[in-house]
C-alpha cells in the first residue's frame, strides 16, 4: 500500500513539474529606464536609456503657449 502511494506521488510531482517548467514566462522589463531628469529656466530635459538597442534618449520640453515635447536619440552605446 505505502509503494503505490509513493509511486502515485511521485506521478503527480513529475507532472506538476512539466506543468510549471512549460509555462511561458513573460518578460516584464520596462522598454525604456528613467536614468535622470533635470530643468533650468522652463526647460525641462529627462534621460532615458533603452537596454535592448542599448540606445540613450534624451527629451527636452519648453515651457511657453506651445508646450513641446522632443525625445531624440542621443547615443548607440557599444
Amino acid at each position: 500500500m505505502n509503494k503505490i502511494a509513493a509511486m502515485l506521488l511521485m506521478v503527480a510531482c513529475t507532472v506538476y513539474g512539466f506543468y510549471a517548467f512549460a509555462q511561458g514566462r513573460p518578460d516584464a522589463r520596462p522598454a525604456v529606464a528613467a536614468i535622470g531628469t533635470s530643468s533650468s529656466n522652463g526647460v525641462s530635459f529627462a534621460w532615458f536609456y533603452e537596454a535592448a538597442d542599448r540606445t540613450v534618449y534624451v527629451c527636452r520640453v519648453g515651457q511657453g503657449a506651445a508646450d513641446t515635447l522632443d525625445c531624440k536619440a542621443k547615443a548607440t552605446l557599444p
